[in-house]
């Protein structure tokens, strides 16, 4: 049996229309989004302290941005400590 996806052909058609996007960067727009968030938290945590890490940043400094980033995303998870997501990186 296969699998449906959904395409969402309505979205793709309505980023066309209001942007100067043409239809295969428009579908490939949509599914970066769809990526992106659905992203678990731990994905995020590590991607992030990945990110930061390779920016200069320390762990001290990284851990209380990722703490601060993390209500902001479109689902938020519940409160994590910073040795929460010290754990998730480091296990």
């Amino acid at each position: 049996m296969l699998e449906r996806r959904p395409t969402h052909d309505d979205l793709i058609d309505h980023l066309v229309r209001s942007t100067a996007l043409q239809r295969g960067e428009a579908a490939r727009v949509v599914l970066d989004v769809l990526a992106y968030f659905d992203e678990t938290t731990e994905e995020f945590v590590r991607r992030r302290h990945r990110e930061l890490q390779s920016g200069g940043a320390v762990n001290a400094e990284i851990f209380e941005r990722i703490s601060a980033e993390l209500p902001h995303r479109a689902v938020a998870p519940p409160e994590l400590s910073l040795r929460q997501l010290r754990r998730i990186v480091y296990g």
